[in-house]
């Protein structure tokens, strides 16, 4: 910014000090943006006006639609997309009056311009500004200040209005965070994004779009547009976006305007559930999404386009779940990029840790991540210090995509660690207590545009302050250095195949009293609270009073709600039914009798369990006989493995869990409480058994031999055992291991440090 337009934000933000002590800090904004924009749109009106005014004293007598009212005026602006058709400006609005007067005349916009000052609520600040008899004040002070075409280009003046946004933000604090990306961060991403095409940008009658979901006050649509004016003053740049908050809408609408931008491409509403830009496609897209926001608001909406359209709508891979967004927006992105055969597009969006990692092979958030990988879109990403942003200081990312690779770039992704490049802030900004300088930015835009690989490059950057709580180690490891560092990975290397390792299931059985005394209580959630009803009146159950409690069922039902508050009253009735207590009864009855046949003895093989039970001739039916085996069986590492099918045919594969027993081909039964799972690394060069294979033989077999392979766990893309997952682990990529102290060091501190409490208590004692 130059030092003449920064000196003009400054003196329109002077109307502050006559808002001061009526108005609080963050609400000097809401003031200052909508008289800037209206004293700008009238400068920009006053060539065009007069005909507007004659042409409306005729179309005005044909009673005509407002809409229709409208296309018949806009002939007549000289090409503008917006006009005023009031007799008034700010020079006429004299005093008395000026609350009703200034209405009408906004009144007199067309719909779009007028529909900026509505979302501004400029209305109800109009109010109280003229209740605290400071409007006329304003007015005259807005007034004074030439902000027309002819006293400041429509670049510098949305330098003007940007700056003014900025001091908005900054005075908003807190909840700045929701609506406005701090600058550093914007200059960064539009840099990643737009370098890659430099050269393209710099031909004569240029013309791109540029677009953003959530594009707030219009901040990465406006350094989109400033890029590409300084690189080259005749490209052409057109805009578009979507924003939620009214206000930032307002903000980011009055923006275009006063950049000559066309103002119908600014949405206001929810992109996600209702993209009102859905048939357009763009050369670059600019987002930074709100970080970890749930969308249940929208749940039904968006699972009906991923259900009816699948790839044919913007959620086609998968869904993340309901807890966090994010990758919804990068989906919606990927699916605005211009086609690669119409000139492609770029991606520059800025997500936290979450979309990197979260969710296993299968997952909607893994899906997402294969997609986006295999497919090739993804360049790099940037991991930014923490304290970036104005409402949190979590650890935050710039992912960078294209559907335009160059060719060194094609099947690779480059991860740049950037944590170190920043410095301190004097005065904190809400959460914002850290800042990225032109430095930092251009080491990082450099070793991206170079596709360089850098290891641990050490940074001139002051040691981070010590905390001055608590004893400091004389002995300790000191700083360590601040890196910088950028590595590039080929894509599969983030992909992994999730294999399922079974175990042998072990049981054993008995018959003893005590294992079968458990059947004269239903299973779960009524095996407790039979129990304790059981010992409390029990005693006085004769046989045909068994299970008869309907004189007690009032303390009962106090006892219940008491102890066993998680019981449903369907629950409450069952445990009450003497038919359920004699249902138990009976069952007891029964094991006794098969106990009888069967012994007492425990059996390690649970293999002839079947073969007993059939042999004492007692008749149970499916759901007794499960209750029965529960009771009397449990796990048993010692025991013999259970076979779940014997092959008549077929050829033994122990990896896949087929053994040779005896000539025979065994399966077993797997065990779920041990079963297991293994990430093998993904290799394109060789077969997915075979990489599965060598894997398991090399890191499972030689630790558990019994195991094997689940081959009936398959991928649901491409069919092979083991289902795809992709993560990106940034953290484990960059982490540089640091030995501890040596033990004698530590030692010596801890020997110093009890010397040192022993005297103090000497000195209490004494």
């Amino acid at each position: 910014m130059s030092q003449t337009t920064n000196n003009l934000a400054a003196y329109i933000w002077s109307l502050a000090d006559l808002l001061r002590g009526d108005f609080r800090q963050s609400q000097y904004g809401r003031v200052i943006l909508p008289f800037t924009l209206l004293r700008r749109l009238e400068g920009v009106l006053e060539d065009s006006k007069p005909a507007v005014l004659a042409a409306y004293e005729n179309i005005r007598k044909m009673n005509l639609p407002e809409e229709a009212q409208e296309k018949l005026l806009l002939r007549e602006t000289n090409g503008l997309s917006f006009f005023n058709i009031s007799l008034m400006d700010l020079g006429k609005l004299g005093e008395a009056g000026i609350k009703e007067n200034l209405e009408s005349y906004i009144q007199g916009y067309s719909k779009s311009a007028r529909e900026v000052f509505e979302y501004f609520r400029f209305s109800e600040y109009i109010g109280q500004l003229a209740d605290n008899n400071l409007l006329y004040k304003i007015v005259q002070k807005v007034r004074a200040t030439d902000l027309s075409p002819k006293a400041i280009s429509n670049y510098e003046m949305g330098l003007v209005f940007e700056e003014l946004i900025r001091r908005f933000a900054e005075s908003s604090n807190d909840t700045a965070g929701e609506h406005f990306t701090p600058r550093d961060i914007v200059r960064l991403t539009t840099s990643l994004v737009f370098m890659e095409d430099d050269e393209a940008l710099q031909k004569p009658g240029i013309i791109r779009t540029i677009y953003d979901p959530t594009a707030g006050t219009g901040g990465f649509l406006s350094s989109g547009m400033e890029y590409v004016t300084e690189m080259n003053p005749q490209a052409v740049m057109r805009a578009y976006g979507q924003e939620l908050n009214p206000e930032s809408y307002a903000i980011c609408k009055a923006d275009m305007m006063i950049k000559g931008q066309e103002i119908n491409n600014i949405k206001f509403g929810n992109t996600l559930s209702n993209d009102q830009l859905h048939a357009d496609r763009f050369d670059y897209m600019l987002s930074n999404p709100p970080f970890g926001v749930d969308w249940k608001k929208i749940e039904k909406e968006i699972k009906d386009e991923h259900n009816l359209k699948g790839f044919d709508g913007r959620f086609g891979p998968s869904l993340p779940r309901v807890s966090d967004g994010s990758l919804l927006f990068l989906m919606h992105l990927v699916s605005k990029m211009r086609d690669a055969s119409d000139g492609g597009g770029r991606i520059g969006i800025i997500l936290n840790g979450s979309p990197l990692f979260t969710g296993g092979a299968g997952s909607g958030e893994s899906e997402i991540r294969r997609y986006i990988l295999e497919a090739d879109l993804l360049e790099a990403i940037v991991a930014l210090p923490t304290d970036m942003f104005y409402n949190t200081g979590i650890a935050t990312y710039v992912w960078i995509l294209s559907n335009k690779k160059a060719a060194p770039r094609k099947g690779k992704v480059q991860l740049i660690n950037g944590i170190h490049l920043f410095h301190k802030m004097r005065k904190s900004l809400g959460s914002k207590r850290k800042e990225m300088g032109d430095e930092d930015i251009r080491l990082i835009t450099r070793t991206y545009g170079d596709f360089e690989v850098i290891d641990s490059m050490e940074l001139d950057k002051p040691a981070d302050a010590k905390s001055s709580r608590g004893r400091q180690s004389e002995n300790g490891n000191g700083d360590a250095p601040k890196t910088f560092s950028s590595k590039i990975f080929k894509s599969h290397e983030f992909g992994y195949r999730r294999i399922t390792i079974e175990r042998p299931l072990r049981m054993s059985y008995q018959f003893s009293d005590e294992r079968i005394e458990e059947l004269r209580y239903a299973s779960k959630p009524l095996n407790a609270p039979m129990k304790w009803l059981h010992e409390e009146y029990g005693k006085h159950w004769s046989d045909n009073k068994y299970g008869d409690i309907k004189e007690y069922e009032k303390d009962i039902r106090i006892h219940i709600k008491k102890e066993f508050s998680g019981l449903k009253e369907k629950q409450i009735k069952e445990l009450l039914n003497r038919k359920n207590w004699l249902q138990q009864k009976e069952i007891l009855e029964k094991a006794r009798l098969q106990q009888q046949k069967i012994g007492i003895d425990q059996h390690d093989d649970m293999n002839g369990y079947d073969a007993a039970v059939k042999a004492t001739g007692i008749k149970l039916d499916a759901r007794v006989k499960k209750q029965i085996t529960a009771a009397v069986s449990w796990k048993n590492p010692d025991a013999e493995k259970m076979i779940k099918k014997v092959h008549k045919k077929g050829t033994a594969n122990p990896i896949y869990g087929l053994f040779n027993m005896g000539g025979k081909v065994i399966e077993y039964q797997p065990d779920g409480d041990i079963r297991d799972h293994e990430n093998v690394p993904l290799d394109p060069s060789r077969s997915v058994n075979e990489v599965n294979e060598e894997y398991f033989i090399k890191e499972v077999q030689p630790h558990v031999p019994e195991a094997w392979i689940d081959s009936s766990k398959k991928d649901g893309q491409d069919g092979e055992i083991g289902i795809v997952g992709y993560e990106i682990p940034f953290n484990r990529h960059f982490y540089v291991y640091k030995p501890p102290r040596d033990l004698a060091e530590i030692d010596a501190d801890l020997d110093k440090v009890s010397g040192e409490i022993m005297q103090l208590l000497r000195e209490v004692h004494s």
